[in-house]
């Protein structure tokens, strides 16, 4: 899997792509692994205020529903509308698959780079 060099991630496995004042989030290949076969995907609104550490929307997959949570505050700048009608890109493409973008931060989750990230995910097995 080709992972981006300059991601950040969170404990709940959300991946933070930092880009100026703007972050882009996506779910991890761990998490999508974990998650199985995802056939639904709720997102926000594009102009929602989103809140760190609380959910910005939730997943479906053939074994649970699992909320995503944000790992930002901020307001959702744009979604992507392509995972509505094709969930199953998440699995396929974890790392191009990102939920939403996010603007005018005001607070960011202590975020992992790479190698604390691999080394939680070791923990848990």
């Amino acid at each position: 899997m080709n992972t981006p060099e300059n991601l950040l991630y969170t404990k709940s496995h959300e991946w933070v792509l930092m880009e100026g004042d703007t972050a882009r989030v996506g779910l991890t290949d761990h998490a999508q692994e974990a998650l199985g076969d995802l056939v639904f995907v709720n997102l926000p609104e594009v102009g929602d205020t989103l809140t760190c550490g609380e959910a910005l929307g939730d997943v479906e997959s053939v074994k649970a529903v699992s909320d995503v949570y944000s790992p930002v505050s901020g307001t959702v700048k744009a979604v992507n509308e392509a995972l509505l009608d094709a969930p199953e890109g998440i699995n396929a493409d974890p790392y191009g698959a990102w939920l939403v973008e996010v603007e005018g931060i005001t607070d960011k989750e202590d975020l992992l780079d790479a190698a604390a990230y691999a080394a939680l995910c070791a923990e848990e097995g």
